[in-house]
């Protein structure tokens, strides 16, 4: 009897193990993993867009490093996380590089994207090697407005509610007018707007109100590895504003797109990667 107890309190013993360690770790995105470099890049992708965003920048550097391309939960059909916030995603990613122990990763990103890029590289200084922004200010809505300041406690339920309202078709039109504002390439439109329509609306919603509300033009201030920002040829009319709102960030270098619009690895493709390959040979 002593030993049939001794042997049951073992294979429990075994099995709380099993499933301890058995338990994989979530992250609030899916990554693709290609490349086998010695260095490593971690793209993000900007608003309600997928990783698949990155297929040309992966195909042209996943000879030389290993590439982690990420599709944040609830964009471009993947499985929303119930309450997203900015916040949570930065934390997110930071862990996903100190678990997978990623040795000082450039960091690539567009739109939202980059405003992570921006937050991780200033509240995790240590993790990043390099970062490069494509199309991102600090704080989006002051551009419009010099004097913004962040809401506290951002009450998000109005945004919410008008995103999840709408029917298929009324967010098809919506997009469908605004995506021709974002992106000048056609051939890559439809494709645009397929990825929102199959965001997650409650997602859609929550995090564009999350990061209307966010200001980073003090915390990159902390930022202390290289930084190139590239911004769409409109931006050249407003350099002194905007590079204003990066007046805190060293080691940065502005570089303005020559056409296009917001999505500048498709409206300016070649532009954009002998810029990306430049920065990320230079020593």
């Amino acid at each position: 009897m002593k030993k049939f107890t001794f042997l049951l309190i073992i294979m429990l013993f075994f099995l709380a193990v099993c499933n301890i360690f058995g338990q994989e770790k979530t992250y609030p995105f899916e990554v693709k993993k290609t490349g086998k470099g010695k260095s490593s890049l971690i793209l993000i992708p900007g608003f309600a867009s997928s990783g698949d965003v990155w297929n040309e920048t992966t195909a042209k550097f996943d000879k030389d490093f290993t590439c982690y391309t990420l599709t944040m939960a609830g964009f471009a059909g993947t499985k929303p996380e119930a309450d997203a916030s900015f916040k949570e995603w930065e934390k997110g990613i930071a862990a996903f590089i100190k678990d997978n122990k990623i040795q000082k990763p450039v960091i690539i990103g567009h739109s939202m994207g980059g405003g992570l890029a921006l937050a991780i590289a200033a509240d995790y200084p240590e993790l990043v090697g390099k970062i490069v922004i494509v199309d991102t200010l600090p704080c989006l809505e002051a551009f419009g407005n010099p004097n913004f300041t962040s809401k506290e406690n951002n009450d998000c339920s109005a945004t919410i509610n008008k995103m999840t309202a709408m029917t298929d078709d009324q967010f098809h039109q919506m997009q469908t007018q605004a995506i021709p504002r974002l992106l000048a390439e056609m051939s890559m439109q439809e494709t645009v707007i397929s990825w929102s329509m199959k965001s997650d609306r409650k997602t859609f919603g929550k995090m564009y109100c999350d990061f209307s509300n966010t200001d980073l033009r003090d915390k990159i201030k902390a930022i202390q590895c290289p930084s190139l920002i590239l911004l769409e040829s409109y931006f050249v009319n407003f350099k002194p504003m905007i590079e204003g709102q990066y007046k805190n960030l060293k080691n940065a270098n502005f570089q303005y797109a020559s056409k296009g619009l917001h999505f500048i690895m498709y409206d300016d493709k070649e532009w954009y990667l002998s810029q990306l390959n430049n920065f990320l040979s230079a020593k």
